[in-house]
């Protein structure tokens, strides 16, 4: 199996807007994101579909996940955090991880734009909220 674009960032071959990982798990900013604090949560290990991680694994991801959707609640103005798992545009399991403020801010066709200085002080803020 080839690598996947996050396998890549997994090994540092791509750059990332990293908020948190750990030894099995790495959460980054969408770069192509829905809305401000748009996080991706992924296994390290590559698998494509979510539902055929080892049970252990997939539990992992999602308790991770809950962690890094607390720190984003934080930090990013929003209602909740909305969870959405499509797979089909990356062969390697992921969880979005949405603020969301409205049900326009799920909506997958309306990307939004932010500047490097955007993500970076996002990534910042979520990186410390997740530590604390």
């Amino acid at each position: 199996m080839e690598a996947s674009i996050f396998t890549k960032i997994v090994n540092g071959e791509i750059p990332a807007y990293k908020v948190a990982e750990d030894e099995h798990y790495l959460a980054f900013l969408d770069v192509f994101p829905t809305a401000k604090g748009h996080t991706l949560v992924i296994p390290k290990q590559q698998t494509d579909y979510l539902f055929d991680l080892e049970d252990d694994l997939y539990l992992g991801l999602m308790a991770f996940a809950k962690k890094v959707a607390l720190a984003v609640e934080k930090v990013v103005p929003c209602k909740r955090i909305g969870v959405a798992v499509v797979g089909l545009e990356v062969p390697h399991a992921h969880v979005h991880l949405i603020p969301l403020n409205s049900m326009q801010d799920m909506n997958f066709a309306n990307k939004q734009q932010f500047s490097k200085e955007d993500f970076e002080e996002v990534a910042g803020k979520i990186r410390d909220a997740y530590q604390q």
